[in-house]
């Protein structure tokens, strides 16, 4: 058993990791507000956008466009992986990139990736992936503006046939609590199904028997829209994943303080047994004297 002088160290060094990890917590408190407060507000474009593109492509069937078609042989595919540039987040980093290592398994195409965070990169890199870019050290709060080149990226690649689909990986923010890992196929897009793109639902019930009139043709507003709506695919998939990596790090936090404050607690009780363990040795050595120096007197 260690002596108490080493258990009061460890007592310490527990008592300051308690401290790093409340701070670490409420830090990722803060965050996960601000987050979920741009997913939520984006969510409700998207499904807007959605919607549009739903009824347009209604209108539009048999469109050539090259985002819409899909291609005759897949050969080569693209990975976007959304990840975060920082650990303690728990298992968020090992569960998105699991999943698009696992996906990019079952594919026999060739998959060239595309990261968004140190910790996926480097993970998937250990793995043998073909990295073609890295989009790591991004702002912690990414305007429409900043997420545009990697959207751009996506697009230039599909367009140019260096790739016949692509996919991102991200993790879906649901609550504090829940946040689901997704593997969503963004290019190419089908007209007829533009919400489970999104992994949106959106309510047209009122709107399927009404009439609309396009100005100009529907070929052209999906000529300028659906790159559009791409982008805001690949915006929303990063705002998802920003609010379920700082939840993720929350109760991380939060459950590494429980088991530090009950670690402490642990080692304070064996230090007082210790303790009352040495005075018992000390009062047994004085009593103990004291009758062999009355005996001998």
């Amino acid at each position: 058993m260690a002596n108490a002088r080493e258990m009061r160290l460890r007592i310490r060094s527990v008592g300051n990791i308690a401290q790093v990890t409340r701070a670490l917590e409420a830090v990722s408190a803060s965050k996960v507000r601000k987050a979920q407060a741009s997913v939520e507000a984006s969510r409700d474009y998207a499904r807007r956008v959605a919607s549009v593109l739903g009824r347009i492509g209604a209108y539009s069937q048999g469109s050539t466009h090259p985002l819409l078609v899909p291609r005759d042989k897949v050969e080569n595919i693209a990975m976007l992986l959304i990840s975060s540039d920082r650990g303690l987040a728990g298992p968020y980093n090992m569960n998105v990139t699991r999943a698009a290592l696992e996906f990019a398994q079952e594919k026999s195409q060739q998959t060239r990736w595309v990261t968004l965070g140190q910790k996926g990169r480097d993970l998937a890199y250990v793995r043998g992936a073909n990295i073609v870019g890295d989009f790591s050290s991004f702002k912690s709060s990414p305007s429409f503006s900043d997420v545009t080149p990697i959207a751009r990226v996506l697009i230039d690649d599909y367009l140019d046939a260096v790739v016949d689909e692509v996919y991102v990986a991200y993790t879906d923010y649901v609550n504090t609590i829940r946040q689901d890992t997704r593997v969503v196929r963004i290019m190419p897009m089908t007209t007829g199904n533009f919400e489970d793109n999104q992994n949106t639902q959106v309510s047209t019930d009122n709107e399927s028997d009404v009439g609309y009139t396009y100005e100009p043709e529907p070929e052209e507003l999906l000529e300028a829209i659906l790159p559009r709506f791409t982008q805001v695919q690949v915006y929303q998939s990063v705002l998802e994943s920003l609010a379920s990596e700082h939840s993720a790090r929350m109760v991380a936090m939060r459950n590494a303080t429980d088991n530090a404050n009950e670690l402490s607690g642990a080692l304070r009780l064996a230090y007082n047994k210790a303790r009352q363990l040495s005075v018992t040795s000390d009062l047994l050595d004085i009593v103990g004297g004291a009758e062999a120096l009355q005996q001998a007197g």
